[in-house]
C-alpha cells in the first residue's frame, strides 16, 4: 500500500498500521467480545414489541450476507434490512444477490432508488469537479440508514467493518460505535454551494444531509460495527455468504482492474468510482484487494506486486462504457475528465501515446 492512500500510516520499519493491527488482533479475546454483542442483542431484543429488533445496512454483497447470517441465524434477532440501490444496470449476480439476501434469511428489505434525473446531474458535477462520480450514492449509503432508523424507531443499527480501522484512515479507532462513521472520508461532506444550480435544489439534497449527533442521541441510536465483535475476514465472509446462495462474478465478468470476483459485484458502472483512486493516488482496486489478502495471509507480497502491475491501471472497459452511456459522455469526454485528475507528482504522460505511467512503480524499486 503506497503512502498516498489518504490517512494511511506506517511504523519505522515501513509496516502499515492495518497490518500491525491484524497482528494485534491475535491478542484480542474474541469470545469475550462476542459475549458483549450477545448482551447488546438482549438489550434491544423485543424492545419494539413484535416489530424489528435491529436494522442492518446492506447491499446484497458478501459482507451483507455475512452480517445478516450473524444476526438472524446465530443471534436469533429479527432485523429490518435497509439498502440504497443506484440506477446503474445491475449484473446478473447483483440482481440475484439482492433477492437472495431476503429469501435466504427471511428478512424484509426497505430500499431506495434515487431520483434518476438528480443522480445524473449530481454524478456529472461531482465527477467533473472532484473525480468522485458516485459520491451521491456513497453519501446515501451512510445517511439513509440513519434516517430510516430514526423514522422506524429502531435504535440498534448494524454496519459491517470499520473501514478506517481495518484498511487505514484518519479516524482509525478500535471502537464498536459507528456514530462517527460519516467522518471516515468515503462520503465526506461537499459544501452545498458546490452542488446547487438550476437543476439541483436544497430540497433535492435532503436525504444527503447527515443526522446530527443531537438527533441521533435524541433517538437513542446505537449504531455499531460488527467488525469490533467478530474478527473481520473477507475470505471467511465470502465462504459463508456462498453457503447461503451468494453469487460472485465467476463466468459472468472478468473485470480488468480487479484481481478477484467478489468485491463490488452489484452494478456495471459503479466501479469506475473505485478506479478513480488510481489517477489521484497511484493505486486502485487491485492494490486494495492484494493488500487485504496479504494482511490475512492469503497472498504473498511478490505475487501481489505482479497482480498490481498487470491490473491496477486497467480501467475496465465494459464498466467505462456503461458509465458513459448512463451519463451521456463520449469516450473522449470521459477520458478528458479523467486526465485532469492524474497526479503529476506520481505520473508522467508519454508524449507519443498520451498514456500515463507511474514514475516510481513498486515493481521497479
Amino acid at each position: 500500500m503506497p503512502d498516498t492512500r489518504p490517512g494511511i500510516r506506517f511504523d519505522e520499519e515501513g509496516v502499515c498500521f492495518p497490518c500491525l493491527r491484524e497482528e494485534e488482533k491475535n491478542n484480542i479475546d474474541w469470545e469475550s467480545r462476542y459475549e458483549e454483542l450477545k448482551k447488546l442483542c438482549d438489550k434491544y431484543r423485543g424492545t419494539n414489541g413484535d416489530d424489528y429488533d435491529c436494522m442492518i445496512a446492506v447491499s446484497g454483497g458478501k459482507d451483507s450476507h455475512f452480517q445478516v447470517y450473524v444476526f438472524k441465524e446465530l443471534l436469533k434477532m429479527n432485523p429490518l434490512l435497509v439498502s440504497v440501490e443506484d440506477n446503474f444496470p445491475m449484473t446478473n449476480a447483483g440482481q440475484h444477490n439482492f433477492k437472495n439476501i431476503s429469501e435466504a434469511f427471511g428478512c424484509d428489505i426497505i430500499s431506495i432508488k434515487p431520483n434518476i434525473k438528480l443522480q445524473k446531474h449530481l454524478m456529472r458535477k461531482t465527477f467533473e469537479k472532484f473525480g468522485k462520480p458516485t459520491w451521491h450514492i456513497d453519501r446515501l449509503i451512510y445517511t439513509y440508514p440513519i434516517h430510516m432508523a430514526i423514522k422506524f424507531n429502531i435504535p440498534f443499527l448494524v454496519y459491517g467493518e470499520n473501514i478506517s480501522f481495518e484498511y487505514g484512515g484518519e479516524d482509525a479507532v478500535d471502537t464498536y460505535s459507528a456514530i462517527d462513521q460519516i467522518e471516515n472520508g468515503v462520503a465526506s461532506d461537499i459544501q452545498w454551494d458546490e452542488l446547487l444550480d438550476e437543476n439541483i435544489t436544497v430540497k433535492d439534497l435532503s436525504l444527503l444531509k447527515a443526522a446530527s449527533k443531537e438527533e441521533m442521541q435524541k433517538a437513542k441510536l446505537e449504531p455499531i460495527y460488527l467488525s469490533y465483535f467478530m474478527r473481520w475476514n473477507d475470505i471467511k465472509n465470502y465462504t459463508i455468504a456462498k453457503k447461503y446462495g451468494f453469487r460472485d462474478l465467476t463466468n459472468e465478468w472478468d473485470r480488468e482492474h480487479h484481481i478477484e470476483s467478489f468485491y463490488q459485484v452489484d452494478s456495471l458502472a459503479y466501479i469506475v468510482h473505485s478506479w478513480m483512486k488510481y489517477p489521484k493516488f497511484g493505486h486502485a482496486t487491485a492494490t486494495d484487494a492484494s493488500c487485504r489478502f496479504i494482511k490475512i495471509g492469503k497472498l504473498t507480497r511478490e505475487k501481489a506486486i505482479q497482480l498490481v502491475k498487470e491490473r491496477d491501471h486497467k480501467l475496465d472497459q465494459r464498466s467505462a462504457k456503461e458509465f458513459c452511456d448512463f451519463l451521456g459522455y463520449s469516450t473522449k469526454q470521459f477520458y478528458d475528465i479523467v486526465d485532469k485528475f492524474y497526479n503529476r507528482d506520481l505520473f508522467e504522460q508519454d508524449p507519443q501515446t498520451s498514456e500515463w505511467k507511474l514514475k516510481n512503480p513498486i515493481w521497479k524499486q
